[in-house]
């Protein structure tokens, strides 16, 4: 079986997934944040060397202070037990979004998550928090302009190389959990190429069983890159 390089996840329908337990919204976060070791040991597992997850957008600062409130207590949380999850499970991690916007003790925390792993040769794995992707691009323009780059010299890799991104290669699958059907403003530079895999397994659900429906699919894929077969006709691919 052909393994993906880098699976990015849409974690999806934590709240519903509670809500058809009776239970309130953030019992069904608290669920979610357990269920990101089980899959990262997963991808870790299945010979997936890059994983990235999508955690908390630039737009759910919309929600509820208490549902917000809750999230930002379960990251907390997470970013301090991770570090011993990480070196027990040899996985470097990274954060990708506009870390600024989050209190200054998640900043120290995620700094220091990122110091303590970043020499673990093992699975690579990305969280998004207070992310998206239309920040990043304008993020990584201002950067471009800061350092007075010339237009004429403005490719897709200098873009590229600006972005929270830089130095991990795009996705090879994109993953979205409970049934919804767009991207949500997440990675769309990094996307271009990438399959998509719908399932209306919600995050609390998803397992190791999942992902590899989710590769099995993959694998049956025929990834073009724009390109076209010789009895095809038009310009997608």
């Amino acid at each position: 079986m052909n393994i993906p390089q880098h699976v990015a996840i849409i974690l999806d329908g934590n709240g519903r997934w509670a809500k058809s337990k009776g239970m309130p919204r953030n019992y069904g976060h608290t669920i979610g944040a357990k269920n990101v070791e089980t899959v990262c040991r997963a991808a870790n597992e299945l010979g997936i060397k890059y994983l990235t997850m999508y955690a908390f957008s630039t737009e759910n600062w919309k929600r509820s202070k208490e549902e917000v409130d809750a999230l930002m207590s379960l990251l907390r949380n997470y970013m301090k037990t991770c570090v011993k999850t990480a070196k027990k499970n040899h996985m470097r991690v990274r954060v990708i979004g506009d870390k600024t916007g989050l209190a200054e003790d998640i900043q120290e925390s995620i700094e220091n998550l990122e110091r303590e792993s970043k020499d673990q040769d093992g699975l690579n794995f990305t969280i998004a928090i207070n992310y998206g992707s239309r920040d990043e691009i304008c993020r990584a323009v201002r950067k471009i302009a800061a350092e007075g780059i010339p237009p004429e010299e403005i490719t897709e890799e200098v873009i590229s190389d600006h972005l929270d991104t830089a130095g991990i290669p795009d996705p090879d699958l994109l993953i979205r959990t409970s049934g919804e059907l767009r991207l949500s403003n997440y990675l769309m530079w990094q996307l271009a190429y990438t399959e998509f895999y719908f399932t209306n397994t919600p995050w609390p659900d998803f397992s190791k069983e999942e992902l590899a429906k989710a590769i099995e699919k993959y694998n049956q894929r025929d990834r073009r890159y724009g390109g076209v077969k010789e009895e095809s006709e038009g310009v997608s691919g």
